[in-house]
């Protein structure tokens, strides 16, 4: 077997682990945000309090990426991964000064964060009188979620380039577990059937703040065991001229960049959609749903492929790095492209299944649906680009990422503002999905052109015929299962109750008719996941 076919079945493996870890995270986070939303509802005239912890709680992640997230998560494993092979020490004193500095620098900045908070949160917020200081009150409280997200990225990047992919993958169940008891106690407590930003009392603020911030330091301490497992112990070392650090640093202004533009046109859709009658939560959770087949496939296959591509990267090999970029677009767009067609056939009944309980009506659920639909068309496009970026990455190159996103958002943000202003209502809120995902059908279509030309072709040929074969495959599967949900829907309701029975038969009918229609056109890729599935499950 050769090094490379050996390689590539570590990865199919690495990833399937990572998969098993990111659907446990996803079905428990799943889980934490139908618990919110029966708790708080999707927001709406006469519910502030909604958006008003929707937005506090987005907001640590906000600052982190604009800080460092970005830094973690495309330059520090290529650079981890050259210094591994260089230094004498495997790599250990560069980590250990990695995590010094991210650790001392993200306490310093928090600190300031929190002192600067009204003024941050003005930025992305409309809010205004008791709705903004409560606002202020949460955001004081996540803000030190920020030192946690940076420290486990950093801990994640070092166990990454060691081989240990499922610890990361893992933990965030414990946070979205702290935080669904959270949310549990939330609703046993006394106080109003319906809180809101004016009704809210000081012990059920204090349980949110606590208990949220609390899943972060869960989730953090919890890769701790595992990064000492690996054989690697964190002594406090601060070699600020080590050439690592060095080397990370200049490639992190263009990061910067990247994650500057990325904000900018975050805070547009934000003050968007609370102008589309408050109904950020009804955008940022449909957003989470269009991310679950992105998290648990191709999150999965980028984070096994990068740092064997920056391996490829370090030794100038671009034809394997090549390869090991189109298998894994290959891989990921086989499972990725018919859970947009999913979406797009069994939005509603989805959406009405997980949100149509408690504070959040049938009506907030079914506008949900309908704002999920609007983002997937895009999904395979986002994807894409996702793994194109690291192939950038794994090279060293951030710049031509932070240039090619300048453009990203320029789409976006145009489709967004032109859409808003000729939709109404609630109808703006799908426009701003539409336009998210046209931006993503935008940027596929550059970072190919570039990549064909750095790496000497991309196998756009063979990657073609693969998404023209599963897309027939998914389309076809489509008709009977929209089919078969209608009809369980007109004999059991379409609450709840029917939408669940809905989802399940229209899933299971579209599932294994693309599945029987992929396998007719020869799609290859499932032949090799089938075999990972059944190799792991025997074991």
């Amino acid at each position: 077997m050769s090094v490379a076919t050996a390689a590539s079945k570590d990865i199919t493996r690495s990833s399937g682990l990572m998969a098993l870890g990111t659907i446990a995270s996803r079905a428990t986070g799943f889980l934490r945000i139908i618990v919110i939303a029966a708790a708080l509802g999707l927001g709406g005239p006469g519910n502030q309090l909604a958006d008003t912890y929707a937005i506090a709680s987005v907001f640590p992640h906000i600052i982190y990426e604009l800080l460092l997230g970005g830094v973690l998560t495309s330059v520090v494993v290529p650079v981890l991964v050259k210094s591994a092979r260089d230094d004498g020490d495997e790599g250990t004193s560069f980590a250990q000064a990695l995590l010094s500095m991210v650790a001392s620098a993200l306490i310093t900045l928090t600190l300031v964060a929190v002192v600067f908070a009204p003024f941050l949160l003005r930025l992305y917020s409309k809010a205004t009188g008791a709705a903004f200081d409560l606002q202020v009150t949460f955001l004081r409280f996540f803000l030190p979620q920020i030192i946690l997200y940076g420290v486990g990225a950093a801990i994640g990047a070092v166990l990454n380039t060691r081989g240990r992919f499922g610890p990361p993958m893992f933990a965030p169940v414990l946070n979205n577990l702290v935080v669904i008891a959270t949310f549990a106690v939330f609703l046993l407590m006394p106080g109003p059937d319906a809180p809101d930003v004016g009704t809210i009392s000081s012990a059920q603020i204090a349980v949110l703040a606590v208990g949220t911030t609390l899943g972060v330091v869960v989730m953090t301490a919890a890769l701790l065991p595992a990064l000492r497992a690996s054989g690697f112990r964190w002594r406090w070392r601060f070699d600020w001229r080590h050439a690592g650090l060095r080397t990370a640093a200049r490639l992190a202004g263009w990061v910067f960049a990247y994650v500057v533009v990325n904000q900018i046109g975050y805070a547009i859709v934000v003050r968007l959609a609370q102008r589309a009658d408050d109904r950020f939560t009804v955008y940022f959770n449909a957003f989470q749903l269009f991310q679950l087949p992105h998290a648990i496939v191709t999150v999965s296959v980028i984070t096994a492929l990068l740092p064997l591509m920056s391996r490829h990267a370090v030794d100038g090999n671009l034809a394997l790095l090549r390869g090991e970029l189109s298998r894994g677009l290959r891989i990921s767009l086989t499972l990725v492209v018919p859970a947009a067609v999913t979406y797009l056939v069994l939005a509603r009944p989805i959406a009405v299944l997980l949100f149509a309980h408690g504070r959040s009506d049938r009506a907030d659920a079914v506008l949900l649906g309908q704002v999920l639909m609007g983002f997937s068309v895009g999904l395979a496009c986002f994807t894409a680009f996702q793994l194109q970026l690291r192939g950038f990455y794994a090279m060293r190159d951030t710049k031509t990422p932070a240039l090619i996103n300048i453009a990203v958002n320029a789409v976006m943000i145009g489709v967004d503002l032109v859409l808003f202003t000729v939709l109404e209502d609630e109808a703006r809120l799908v426009g701003l999905a539409v336009g998210y995902a046209a931006s993503y059908a935008a940027g596929i279509v550059i970072s190919s052109a570039v990549l064909r030309r750095r790496l000497g072709g991309i196998d756009g040929a063979v990657v073609m015929r693969l998404v023209v074969r599963v897309v027939l495959a998914a389309a076809l599967a489509a008709a009977p299962a929209y089919v078969m949900s209608r009809l369980v829907q007109q004999v059991v309701g379409t609450g709840a109750i029917g939408s669940g029975f809905a989802v399940l038969l229209g899933v299971l009918t579209l599932g294994t008719a693309y599945l029987l229609i992929a396998q007719r056109l020869r799609v290859r890729e499932l032949d090799e996941l089938r075999r990972v599935v059944g190799a792991r499950f025997a074991r």
